[in-house]
């Protein structure tokens, strides 16, 4: 044989086809266990018996004004829950969000009675105002490192007491003069608090701005860079900075998305009754977190939706309304959210960790 020679190469048979062995990571899950990872599937879930539940308990539910006013009352909750879940997802919560909401309608209401101004120049101050409250939690969060539980607890308690004091010393009562009279009052109504038929029931304009804000909140979630800074910023601070996330912009911002909501429910609840009590607003911040944990939002940030608040709101308006409509005893109300609330949170917790499971 030559020395020159080569060795023949080995000639190996293939194994023969059979299942694709994976280790568990690789693997794609069932499109259940998908559906249920997302935050706003068990809240769904939730809102659909407690219908179906109403529905039966309190026959008047099917009435069509009934479920108008349902969705009133759940719509009044949630345009203020959907920044709340937005500001939650990003880390951080407000407790300053229920008596900004009075603040804003206050300055709007007293600046155009008081000063005999045009309505519309009411309502351009209270944005402003409502505006710099939430970039100056924002600010003061980022600048001092200061929970935002410590940050926004001072805004509120600052809020309650401006609000009934200044109210006092300038109308010499504890609510505003009636503004229905001021120009610029019905073209305000119209677009904050004015209603419109739909089939001989009457729908309020804000469940309208409802549907309109979730979607667009939804869209900047998952379609913009903006919304991956928000989901950056809540799962780990220090890491968004390090990839670049602007930090303090995303927080200021997301504070002032509160205040915008304040300013709009403000402007509604203003339009709405044409007059405004200073002691308003106190325990609502705890409705709109509430809404937004019922959601599917993590008080811990990084997780969340903004459909998840949408179906949040609508079981408290739904509780609120279907326990007067099932004749039951009012002062359970709080009670039933609590457990709602807390019930909501264990259902959230076990779909999640069943969802992720491996």
């Amino acid at each position: 044989m030559s020395m020159t020679q080569q060795a023949e190469p080995a000639v190996t048979t293939p194994p023969a086809p059979g299942p694709r062995q994976t280790d568990g990571r690789t693997g794609e899950r069932p499109v259940a266990l998908r559906l249920l990872a997302r935050p706003e599937v068990g809240v769904f879930l939730g809102a659909v018996a407690v219908f179906v539940f109403f529905l039966i308990a309190a026959p008047a539910v099917r009435d069509g004004n009934s479920m108008a006013t349902v969705l009133y009352q759940s719509s009044t909750i949630g345009l203020m829950a959907l920044p709340v879940a937005l500001l939650m997802i990003g880390g951080e919560f407000d407790l300053s969000a229920g008596v900004a909401v009075t603040a804003s309608a206050l300055t709007a209401g007293m600046l155009s009675y008081q000063l005999t101004l045009n309505a519309w120049m009411g309502v351009a101050v209270a944005l402003v105002v409502s505006l710099a409250v939430g970039a100056l939690n924002g600010w003061v969060l980022v600048k001092t490192g200061l929970p935002s539980f410590l940050v926004t607890l001072a805004t509120f308690l600052i809020l309650q007491g401006v609000n009934l004091a200044v109210t006092k010393l300038v109308t010499g009562n504890v609510a505003t003069d009636d503004i229905s009279d001021m120009d610029g009052f019905d073209q305000a109504k119209a677009l904050f608090a004015s209603s419109f038929d739909v089939g001989g029931v009457q729908v309020n304009i804000t469940v309208v701005w409802w549907v309109v804000f979730a979607a667009l909140a939804t869209w900047v979630l998952l379609r913009t860079k903006y919304g991956n800074w928000i989901f950056a910023v809540g799962g780990s601070q220090e890491s968004a900075r390090a990839v670049g996330v602007p930090v303090t912009f995303t927080k200021i911002t997301l504070f002032m998305l509160v205040g915008f909501g304040a300013w709009f429910v403000g402007m509604h609840q203003l339009f709405s009754f044409n007059t405004v009590q200073s002691g308003q607003g106190v325990g609502q911040e705890l409705i709109y977190i509430a809404a937004a944990v019922i959601g599917g939002c993590l008080l811990t940030g990084g997780y969340g939706s903004a459909i998840g608040p949408v179906f949040g709101a609508f079981m408290f308006g739904m509780v609120n309304q279907g326990i007067v409509f099932a004749g039951w005893n009012p002062d359970w109300f709080k009670a039933f959210l609590g457990v709602m609330l807390l019930g909501a949170v264990l259902i959230n917790l076990y779909v999640r960790r069943a969802a992720t499971r491996r």
